[in-house]
């Protein structure tokens, strides 16, 4: 029996969610997505110092530009290992802002474009407000893919997709981990979810089902886990984006996984269409205590990431200043 890693890549492209270079080069996927919290975390390896002074001198001076610099670094360096996409993220101080959402996504293109990166090999990866979205349907427009990330809603996904939105990222361990909390204040023994009987598993499986009875093109990958059993769960979703110990415990295991997300099957399904206009968008998330916590707290925990960098960077600024 092959390993569920190996398993799990004959139904799933597999992509790999870190910032660290070294790990995506030990496991070998399709594609890898960071965010700012990654690539903060791998801005504090000495390996990777190497990075950091690049951008820091590029920018002459330049935070805003040495911040964009360093994440089209460690981009530009996972594109010499994966075939496939590279998710880079927009500032997610600019969530609420349309046009200035544009502005980054456009410039960090221009950045790779400047170290031979053609634009096709990036998602540009932004927050799924709905502004968010938003920007992200000026940008497919332009021939710039997009990652609409920190999905907990049907609504936000349906939108990214109506928008069309190249992928979305759907955050299962997040989901479970609200619901987990919310059982444990009612029996403090609960322990969690088992399988398919998982919140993060349920949205996810709804919103693929969702794309494959209507037709939406719009890639579905499914990320923040917590375990593999929510991983294999999920077998057969178009992209599961995984962190380097999960994807080393896959490798490890060789238990038999089956198929449980199947667009065949998907596209027979009785699936009313969703309104996503931009009041039941917006009513959708109001309704949804999860889903407005969780959105607004991944976007709180990834500026916060970001403003460590920021002061790491600046502090290298002043240091070659003097």
């Amino acid at each position: 029996m092959s390993s569920q890693l190996d398993q799990l890549k004959e139904y799933t492209i597999v992509v790999a969610d870190t910032g660290d270079v070294e790990a995506i080069a030990r496991v070998k996927p399709q594609d890898a997505t960071t965010n700012p919290s990654l690539i903060t975390k791998a801005a504090g390896m000495k390996q990777y110092a190497k990075l950091i002074d690049d951008a820091v001198e590029y920018a002459k001076g330049d935070l805003a530009l040495a911040m964009d610099k360093v994440s089209v670094n460690f981009g530009t360096e996972i594109t010499k290992i994966v075939p496939g996409y590279v998710s880079t993220e927009v500032d997610a101080r600019l969530s609420f802002d349309t046009e200035a959402t544009i502005e980054k996504a456009r410039k960090l293109i221009e950045l790779y474009k400047e170290v031979g990166i053609d634009k096709s090999r990036i998602l540009i990866k932004i927050a799924a407000t709905w502004e968010g979205i938003r920007a992200a349907e000026v940008l497919e427009k332009e021939g710039i893919t997009c990652n609409l990330t920190l999905i907990f809603n049907k609504a936000q996904a349906v939108a990214c997709a109506e928008a069309g939105a190249t992928l979305i990222s759907p955050f299962v361990g997040r989901i479970m981990d609200y619901y987990k909390a919310e059982e444990q204040k009612k029996n403090p023994d609960f322990k969690g979810f088992k399988g398919p009987e998982d919140p993060g598993v349920k949205s996810v499986t709804e919103i693929y089902n969702y794309f494959k009875k209507h037709g939406h093109n719009t890639i579905v990958m499914g990320a923040s886990f917590r375990n593999t059993d929510q991983i294999v769960h999920l077998t057969g979703c178009d992209r599961l984006t995984i962190s380097p110990d999960l994807l080393d415990e896959l490798s490890k295991s060789k238990e038999e996984i089956s198929v449980t997300l199947d667009a065949a099957k998907a596209a027979d399904m009785d699936i009313p269409k969703m309104d996503v206009s931009e009041k039941a968008f917006r009513w959708a998330l109001n309704e949804d205590p999860m889903a407005t916590e969780k959105l607004a707290a991944g976007i709180r925990g990834f500026a916060a990431d970001i403003v460590k960098l920021e002061k790491v960077i600046q502090e290298k600024i002043d240091a070659t200043s003097k």
